[in-house]
This record gives structure tokens, C-alpha cells and sequence, in this order.
């Protein structure tokens, strides 16, 4: 499975996925699907800097070449170095979700992000609720560190999120 799945920039020709994640509440998922907004805004994003951005970044999670999905980061300000703590997620389309993609993708940045920053910590937020999101970062090795109370509006009410960590020293 290792050898099918690498992370690579967004192409313009990846732009009807991109599309996608915001016209099609199945594309992302029960979790992370807060309602409908602009069909046009990753297309934006896309035109500013091909999602690779000095606040953020997203990659393509390409399976055969074919993308399954994405993964992504952004700074978080704990008052240390810039870089040295980043927010991490990762969603694969439900075409591709169930096979272990999740997992693997995971690993996959994880190493990126180790190998080619500066990063210390990731951090990662999940929907109390998604067990399976939790079970995958528990496979890379994220420990769970704490419960946000009623941190997330979603679907006409606020759910509790779990905060998990993985240090550089960890991995």
C-alpha cells in the first residue's frame, strides 16, 4: 500500500475534487461537514498559492495517481518559535475511506513534517464522536491529551472534541 500512496501539491487539474469538498456533504463526511459554503473558495485558495501557504498548507492524498483525499497543517501560537507546533488533519473521500488510506496518510505526513520542518509537536482535533479518526492517530502514535467540552457546532449542536499530541521525541 506504501508504494500506491504519496502526498503531492494540488494540480489545477485536481480542481472538481476541490470543488467537491464543498458542494457534496459526503465528500467530506459526517464530521467534518459544517453545511454548504462558497462552491467557488478552494478555487480561490488554489489561485493564491496552490494550498501552500505560509499560514497553512494542504496537500493531495493520491492513490495511483487518482486523488483520494487531503492532508494539512497550519501553525498554532503556544508563545514558542513560529513552526514549532502545527494543527494537522487529514480527510480522504468516502470512495477511498475503510482500507487503511487514513492511517498511511497519516504516517506519510507525520514523516514530511518531521523530516522537513522544524516542527516539535502535532497536534490533532477530532469530533468526540469519531472513533475511527481516533483509532488512526492512536496507530501513528498520537496520545490522546484531553477533552474540549462543546468545542464544535456541528449539525444543529455542540460536541465535545479530543486533543491528541505527538512529539518529535515520540515519533
Amino acid at each position: 500500500m506504501a508504494e500506491r500512496l504519496l502526498l503531492r501539491a494540488f494540480l489545477e487539474a485536481d480542481l472538481d475534487v476541490l470543488d467537491r469538498l464543498c458542494t457534496d456533504p459526503e465528500a467530506l463526511g459526517t464530521f467534518e461537514w459544517h453545511g454548504f459554503v462558497d462552491p467557488k473558495i478552494r478555487r480561490r485558495r488554489f489561485e493564491k498559492d496552490s494550498y501552500v501557504g505560509e499560514d497553512s498548507t494542504a496537500l493531495a492524498v493520491t492513490v495511483d495517481g487518482e486523488v483520494a483525499g487531503l492532508v494539512s497543517w497550519r501553525g498554532l501560537d503556544y508563545a514558542g518559535p513560529e513552526g514549532t507546533c502545527l494543527e494537522v488533519g487529514a480527510a480522504l473521500l468516502p470512495e477511498h475511506r475503510g482500507n487503511g488510506l487514513g492511517t498511511q496518510a497519516h504516517r506519510v505526513l507525520v514523516d514530511h513534517l518531521f523530516r522537513f520542518t522544524t516542527v516539535h509537536r502535532l497536534e490533532a482535533r477530532v469530533e468526540a464522536g469519531n472513533t475511527a479518526e481516533q483509532r488512526t492517530l492512536e496507530k501513528v502514535g498520537f496520545r490522546r491529551e484531553g477533552v474540549l467540552r462543546e468545542v464544535c457546532w456541528r449539525d444543529g449542536a455542540w460536541r465535545d472534541a479530543v486533543i491528541y499530541g505527538l512529539l518529535r521525541t515520540d515519533a
